[in-house]
């Protein structure tokens, strides 16, 4: 199955129960919701993770006597790179939420269209003639 008909764009395939990424040779983490409130969820775990890295870097920073608007910015510099390698799992578990959360809104847009058409019932069968 491609990207395209998976309703997946970021290389994520997804099986009943699993998602499985390529990029982390085959290893699963629990399947995406989609919904409104694990987006959210998902959101809030990686800004956190990454604020609090950049806390940590600025805090060391200043311990070794920097001051607080430099240790900031090179906290942040820092913390890039190292988020991107450190935070793989929550940045995966992110881009399968938001992949559900859109599989799921465009399945509800096409099911709405079809049946301002005509195509389908309101019970999602076809529409009798």
């Amino acid at each position: 199955m491609t990207d395209q008909e998976s309703g997946s764009t970021h290389g994520v395939t997804s099986d009943d129960d699993q998602t499985q990424t390529p990029a982390e040779g085959g290893a699963t983490t629990p399947s995406a919701a989609g919904t409104p409130g694990s987006v959210a969820v998902a959101v809030g775990l990686y800004v956190g993770a990454r604020l609090l890295v950049v806390a940590v870097i600025a805090g060391v920073l200043m311990a070794v006597g920097l001051p607080l608007l430099v240790a900031l910015l090179i906290a942040l510099v820092v913390a890039l790179p190292l988020s991107l390698v450190l935070f793989r799992g929550l940045r995966t578990r992110l881009t399968a939420e938001v992949d559900a959360a859109t599989a799921t809104r465009r399945a509800r847009r096409d099911r709405l269209r079809a049946e301002l058409r005509g195509d389908t019932d309101v019970d999602g069968g076809p529409a009798a003639p």
